[in-house]
């Protein structure tokens, strides 16, 4: 044994020396190896996982499309095919109130006396007016039915004046007359100035009418006058068991069509099918989407495309849900919803592909973003190589404590993002930073990498199911809906311009994009004006839907001459009987004499109405009050009448006019409503409404809008005008 530098060689504390050596050696050696192999199988799980995780979101975002579409436009496909459906429920009330008119004439002709009715003059173009036209070879003279018919001209006039949906009105005679109303007389000459002979007999809608023995509704047609598209629904009048007549309406599809139109929004599609099973709206105008006429149109039923003719079958039977055909190579998410009235269908369709396309673009930026991850990870590898390097010479001179503690540091580390990342699957895609990973080291830039590429991910899931609901619902519901309703509401004014008598003027700020408050004003007659003010329970689509069956109703039985009770007993009764969503909706119903100024008015449940006599101011006047419309069926309701002197005001609102709450939570209250009115109390009716909205908007502030606001006014005139 030599000594040497205070170390004996070839002695103990060299074989010490050397047995710590090889221990070193050995630990180093071993944790090299695990290094090696941890870092190869994390490589290896990275790529695991972030292919599972592709996967799972491709997964996610097709179950989350068919779930939004499910949701979002299927229910926007059964709003617009009710909503298109009330266009042809009106025209077949008012045919039946026609039909039953008539068959009452002639089965009491006691009752009644002959009238007559003239052929169209050129000058009345524009105007509605009652009008005569027969077949070639027929003589009006010979006609035992025309004097009766003509009993009809005041309601069939009536009844379009008052309609937002009717083209005519129209009875035809068993013997070849047809008297109609309309308002262009211009289009019914020849060149040379005489009126055009009609074959009523050989119409489609008098056939169909007459074949079917009741209630008919044509296909799109073109106007045997003016060669434009529209649908007659026509029904046959029988006396005695003897056909004599056949009444109808004329609708043209102007509105519809447009409505279908504007419904595209983004690649989506709206189509209406008719019972034949032909496309005859569309909101694209070319490829194999587009409407065709009658001549041309292909029964989609009969498709060689089965998938189409399956779809399009059912469709016109139920409402389908959603569901996918292929056509042309392409993929196209369809769902369809009919109309009851007519046997239509509404179809709403959308490309596949195109819904698909933001997932794509969110599946290649995860792309991207795991590119950049593992590249950062495989820099950060190399840099630890020379780490390790240093590390093992550190180890060392260190001895073997600090080769375990660095071993221990690295390996736990990685075992615990493993782990973590092992249990990652398709609902749950979250992976947080934890204290195991805060090595302060490239484990730790890995570990951030995956917690940054986990919250995108939710992120960009969260943000595709946003847009494309929030895309379907704006687009295709509201925006129809809103515009439809704002339609069925009187909104051109003046109103009555060649009536100097009185004034009237009436607005609706709906607290939705569609409310459920509406008014209406219409002239009964000559010498009476009807008004209605009323408030439908609820708000959104179903309160929209609620009004305008209220409207119809209240419109259509006060054109049939009740009294303000008998029309109000009458609509409650007619919503009573099919009222299963328990709705029911407020109403003043008035009738003014324009000649004297009395009004005649009953109330179901509504707000006070607020009257200004010609010298004084406005204030309220405490009516009687009645059950709501629709609550309970059997009830009566009382009327009252007041006078409106020349120079007085009448003035309507709903309960969003008095309630209206501002910051503070206070009401805006009837007082306030009072001094509003009579800042001006003389104006106009258009000025009173103006200075109501603004003594609201400026007590309000900004506070939210929570119900309608909805004021009609009226005022007569002060002067002695006459009827024109």
């Amino acid at each position: 044994m030599i000594k040497r530098f205070g170390m004996t060689l070839g002695g103990l504390q060299q074989k010490i020396l050397n047995l710590v050596l090889i221990f070193i050696l050995a630990i180093v050696g071993v944790f090299m190896a695990v290094s090696t192999y941890l870092s190869k199988n994390l490589s290896s799980v990275v790529e695991e996982s972030a292919a599972g995780q592709k996967a799972s979101m491709t997964i996610i975002n097709e179950k989350t499309m068919t779930a939004v579409l499910e949701s979002a436009m299927v229910q926007s496909t059964d709003m617009q095919a009710n909503i298109a459906d009330s266009v042809f429920a009106e025209a077949r009330g008012n045919v039946t109130m026609l039909r039953d008119y008539a068959e009452y004439i002639f089965n009491h002709p006691d009752e009644f006396t002959d009238k007559t009715a003239e052929p169209p003059k050129k000058e009345n173009n524009g105007i509605p007016s009652v009008q005569l036209q027969h077949e070639a070879g027929s003589d009006p003279a010979d006609d035992k039915y025309l004097g009766l018919a003509a009993n009809m001209n005041e309601l069939m006039l009536t009844m379009f004046k008052n309609s937002d949906v009717l083209n005519s009105s129209f009875i035809a005679t068993a013997d070849g007359s047809i008297i109609f109303v309309d308002d262009r007389s211009g289009e019914y000459f020849d060149e040379n100035g005489n009126v055009e002979t009609f074959e009523t007999r050989q119409r489609p809608w008098y056939i169909g009418a007459v074949n079917a023995g009741g209630l008919y509704f044509t296909g799109v047609e073109l106007d045997a006058f003016t060669d434009i598209p529209g649908l007659v629904c026509a029904a046959p009048v029988y006396a005695d068991g003897e056909l004599v007549a056949v009444v109808g309406a004329d609708i043209f599809l102007y509105n519809i069509s447009e409505y279908v139109k504007e419904s595209a929004d983004s690649g989506s599609m709206t189509f209406i099918i008719n019972h034949n099973g032909e496309k005859v709206f569309s909101s694209v105008s070319d490829g194999e989407f587009k409407a065709e006429t009658s001549a041309n149109a292909e029964d989609l039923r009969k498709s060689d495309n089965t998938d189409v003719a399956d779809f399009v079958t059912k469709a016109l039977n139920e409402k389908t849900g959603l569901q996918t055909v292929n056509i042309n190579d392409k993929t196209y998410y369809v769902c369809g919803s009919p109309m009851e009235t007519v046997g239509w269908t509404v179809v709403s369709a959308v490309d596949k592909a195109l819904m698909n396309a933001p997932a794509d673009a969110m599946l290649a930026e995860y792309d991207r973003i795991n590119s950049d991850a593992q590249s950062v990870y495989k820099k950060n590898a190399g840099n630890s190589k020379n780490t390790m390097l240093v590390m093992t010479i550190v180890i060392l001179i260190l001895g073997t404590a600090s080769a375990l503690f660095t071993a221990g540091r690295i390996v736990k580390p990685v075992e615990r993002m493993t782990e973590r990342i092992g249990e990652i699957n398709d609902n749950d895609l979250a992976f947080e930073m934890e204290d195991a990973y805060r090595t302060k080291d490239e484990i730790e830039v890995l570990a951030e990498a995956f917690a940054t590429l986990s919250r995108r991910t939710r992120d960009y899931i969260a943000q595709i199911t946003k847009i494309t609901a929030e895309k379907e619902r704006i687009g295709a519901e509201l925006e129809l809906a809103t515009r439809i309703q704002a339609d069925m509401l009187p909104n051109i004014f003046p109103a009555f311009p060649e009536r100097p008598e009185f004034d009237i003027y009436a607005s609706m700020t709906p607290a939705k994009e569609v409310g459920g408050d509406f008014y209406d004003f219409f002239l009964i007659d000559d010498d009476h004006l009807g008004l209605v003010m009323a408030d439908v329970s609820g708000k959104g689509v179903p309160a929209a839907l609620f009004m305008m069956m209220s409207k119809i109703l209240v419109n259509n039985f006060a054109m049939m001459g009740g009294s303000p009770a008998q029309v109000l007993q009458q609509v409650n009764t007619q919503i009573c009987k099919n009222n299963d969503e328990e709705m029911f909706v407020t109403v003043w119903f008035g009738v003014l004499e324009i000649s004297t100024g009395k009004v005649t008015a009953a109330n179901a449940g509504h707000e006070y109405p607020m009257i200004k006599k010609a010298d004084g101011s406005f204030e309220i006047f405490k009516d009687k009050h009645g059950f709501v419309v629709g609550g309970m069926d059997g009830v009566r309701y009382k009327e009252y009448e007041f006078t409106l002197e020349k120079g007085g005001s009448l003035f309507l609102y709903t309960d969003g006019v008095a309630e209206a709450t501002n910051a503070k939570n206070e009401l805006f209250g009837t007082e306030r409503m009072i001094s509003a009115l009579n800042i001006a109390p003389d104006a106009d009716p258009k000025t009173l409404l103006l200075n109501m909205k603004n003594a609201v908007d400026e007590f309000v502030g900004e506070a939210p809008q929570f119900d309608d606001l909805t004021m009609p006014a009226a005022r007569t005139c002060s002067c002695h005008c006459s009827r024109p």
